[in-house]
Formats: C-alpha cells, sequence, structure tokens
C-alpha cells in the first residue's frame, strides 16, 4: 500500500485546470450501456479506480471498452449485451455500479444486480431506485443478496423522490428514456452531473427536460444513438484545491468548470476571508497571508445547491486554523465525521455531537501520522496535513484515489511538497 508523506507549512500559488467529474463520469459511461448500436466516444474521462472498476462491470455484461488514461478517451461500443446480472465481487468496490441496473432492465428486459456492498433490503440509498422503478412499471424483487426487476418494457409515469437522490434520478432517467409514456421526475437531484448526464443522453437522442431543476419530464424515444460527448469539469476537486489556497495563505486559479456551480463555496470561503474572484470558465481564490486571520463559519451540508456533503472534510479542514468557533451540520450521510479523530491527531480541536461538530480553531496543526477513512475525508486531511508544522503521513491513500487522480501532483504543481511513497 502507498502513502502520502507531506511537509507542510508551503503556500500554494499558481493556475491548475482540474479533471473530468467522476461523478458525471461514471454515469454516462455506465449509461453508454443504454446505446444498441455502433461506438460512443466519451471524452475527459479521468483515470481514477472507480472508472475502472465500471470498464469491468461493463465489460462483464458484454460491452466492448477502450479506455487511453493518457488521453482520458474512452470508447464504448454496447451492440451486444450478453449478461443481465452484475456480481456482488463486482458491485461490492463501487456504490455507483448500482446504476447499471436501468441499462440493462431496458436493454435485456430483466437486470439482476447485486445489492453495493451486500446491503440487504432496507433504509439506505438503493431504496429510491428500487421505489422508483416499481413506479415506471417493474416487477421487483430479492434473492440471494441481488435485486431483481423485471418489464419487457417500462411503462412511464410519475416518479417522486421523498429526498433528491444523485444516482437515483440518474438510474431513473435511464429507464424513462424508451418507456411506453412520458415520466415526469418530481424532487430530482439538481446537481450539475444530473445536467451532464443529460446532456449526453439528449445528445444521443434522448428527449430529457428539466434537468438541473426538481421537475424532470422524460418524452420516449424508440431507442439512442452512438455519440461523441465530452465530461465537464470536477467541481469537487476544484472545490478542494480552493481550499487549499485559503488553508495554506495562498493563491489559486482553478479553471476547467462553472463557477455558477461553486457559488456557496465561494460565499463560504468570502465568509471566512479569502479574496474569490471568477470569470467564465475559472475561479480564483486569496486565503489570508497569515492563516490565523480565517474567520469561522457555520456550514450545514445540503443537496445541491446547497453546501456539497463531499467538501464537508475539506471545510473542516479549513476552519480547524481559523480563529474562533466554527460549526458544522451534515444532513446528507451518516457517519461523515469519520475524519475527525484524525484531525484530532493533528491537533484540532474537534467535537462531535451527532450530526453536528463544533470546531475551535488553533494557531496551528503539527505534523503526524494519520489514515484516509474515505475519499472525501482523504482530500480533507490532505489539506489539514498541507497546513500542519512538520511533516505528516497520510496512510491508505487508495480511498482518496478513487476520487483524485495523482492528487499529490496537483498539489505539487502549486508548491505544496507531497511525496507518494510505499508505507
Amino acid at each position: 500500500m502507498e502513502k502520502f508523506v507531506i511537509n507542510g507549512g508551503r503556500r500554494l500559488e499558481g493556475s491548475i485546470k482540474v479533471d473530468g467529474s467522476k461523478n458525471a463520469a461514471l454515469p454516462i459511461i455506465l449509461g453508454a450501456l443504454m446505446i444498441p448500436k455502433g461506438e460512443s466516444v466519451i471524452r475527459n474521462v479521468p483515470p481514477l479506480r472507480d472508472i475502472f472498476t465500471a470498464i469491468k462491470v461493463m465489460e462483464f455484461v458484454g460491452a466492448k471498452v477502450s479506455y487511453d488514461p493518457k488521453i482520458c478517451v474512452m470508447t464504448v461500443d454496447a451492440s451486444n449485451i450478453t449478461e443481465n446480472t452484475a456480481p456482488y465481487e463486482l458491485m461490492r468496490q463501487m456504490r455507483a455500479s448500482f446504476l447499471v441496473l436501468g441499462p440493462l432492465l431496458v436493454r435485456c428486459g430483466e437486470a439482476r444486480v447485486s445489492l453495493p456492498g451486500g446491503c440487504s433490503l432496507g433504509s439506505r440509498p438503493v431504496d429510491y431506485h428500487i421505489k422508483a422503478f416499481g413506479d415506471l412499471g417493474a416487477e421487483i424483487s430479492e434473492e440471494a443478496g441481488f435485486v431483481i426487476a423485471k418489464a419487457s418494457k417500462l411503462r412511464g409515469g410519475m416518479v417522486y423522490f421523498d429526498r433528491p437522490s444523485h444516482t437515483g434520478t440518474e438510474n431513473i432517467l435511464y429507464g424513462a428514456i424508451t418507456a411506453k409514456e412520458q415520466t415526469i421526475i418530481t424532487n430530482a437531484a439538481c446537481d450539475p452531473e444530473i445536467i451532464d448526464v443529460a446532456k449526453f443522453l439528449n445528445a444521443s437522442g434522448a428527449r430529457i427536460s428539466g434537468a438541473g431543476s426538481p421537475t424532470i419530464v422524460v418524452e420516449p424515444v424508440s431507442e439512442l444513438k452512438a455519440v461523441d460527448y465530452t465530461i465537464s469539469g470536477d467541481r469537487l476537486v476544484a472545490g478542494t484545491l480552493m481550499m487549499g489556497a485559503a488553508i495554506t495563505g495562498g493563491k489559486v486559479e482553478v479553471s476547467g468548470l462553472d463557477p455558477d456551480w461553486m457559488s456557496i463555496v465561494c460565499l463560504k470561503l468570502l465568509e471566512m476571508g479569502c479574496d474569490v474572484s471568477t470569470t467564465d470558465s475559472s475561479i480564483t481564490v486569496t486565503g489570508p497571508s497569515d492563516q490565523n486571520k480565517l474567520y469561522p463559519v457555520n456550514i450545514t451540508t445540503f443537496p445541491y445547491p446547497g453546501f456539497p456533503t463531499d467538501l464537508q472534510a475539506c471545510i473542516m479542514a479549513v476552519s480547524c486554523i481559523a480563529s474562533g468557533t466554527s460549526y458544522i451540520r451534515e444532513t446528507v450521510f451518516v457517519d461523515r465525521f469519520v475524519h475527525t479523530m484524525e484531525l484530532r491527531r493533528l491537533g484540532a480541536d474537534v467535537a462531535v455531537s451527532g450530526a453536528e461538530a463544533v470546531i475551535q480553531g488553533v494557531k496551528e496543526l503539527t505534523g503526524a501520522a494519520i489514515m484516509a477513512p474515505d475519499i472525501r475525508a482523504g482530500a480533507g486531511l490532505v489539506l489539514a496535513c498541507l497546513a500542519a508544522k512538520g511533516t505528516s503521513e497520510l496512510l491508505r491513500i487508495y480511498h482518496v484515489d478513487r476520487g483524485y487522480y495523482r492528487l499529490e501532483e496537483k498539489f505539487n504543481q502549486l508548491g505544496a511538497d507531497i511525496k507518494r511513497m510505499q508505507s
């Protein structure tokens, strides 16, 4: 296994362009299974572990996939789907792989998809998918850890989510495209990645309107056609780099994305005392030259356009050296404060009670050996180590690699000192 060795205390400065969005790339390349003829070309696909897992899933069901990570271009030919089953040994590696349910159901009339992570039916995010496909006319059952969906042709209709579901919305878009009648999705996820997926599907011949709003309307078409499509930039990587400027008192320009996607993040950084400016495709963040001049902040994570839960660990790291008390409330995911124990090892003063964290800013953090508990927590811990005095070691960085391609190289390009080493 590998680790990061991080020498902190270096000011980040410079310009950098973000890679393609992982959270858009995964549903788009899996959605290419919907296209029954020809070879689709998908560009700006980031070379991440989750992407390679998705490729394995697609190849297992019979798609021909070619991917060049050097130029981030993938081709997908799903003309001959031979399997309607997605097995546990692949599904357990990535929850987003549940997105094969819609394409396999549409293409094969039946889909057998293992519950991600070996969960059993109960209160969990995939319940939204299961209920919604039932609303569209699928017959749903569970057997030996598999969700089994059957429908010779989905009927369409009204679908609603009790809470906006990112992958649930995407999965139902797949199912609705060739249904018998119009489908209306109410309380749909509004994330920019949903817009990206809808643009991809519309470029392929779908008729989707309202993506990016709580109400999406899908008019049925007979089938999709092969397409050449470029994925948008990753706003979560951008947010991480922006907060790198804040926590080190640096100045970083991040390009390759729509600044409007980052409105609330920019406002919160302004609130903390950073200077933020934008162009049509870039954001520049300048942190206070004295990091202890950062102001405390109150954050409540919420589905887009609220503050992203995936940047909660990053903003918490910045708040650890702010001059005052910050409050963070997590409303999207349970157990999203697992990184706080590692922050304490660096000298942070963080107290957690249920879904709320109270962060009392300290004068400085100090290097220590810590570990990444998940993707986004790992990114937040990298930020904390960049601000810490001395040397830190971050273990289990395979989590970070699932969502960030060579994050250390991006930070080093901006002046950080991070080495990837064997642990």
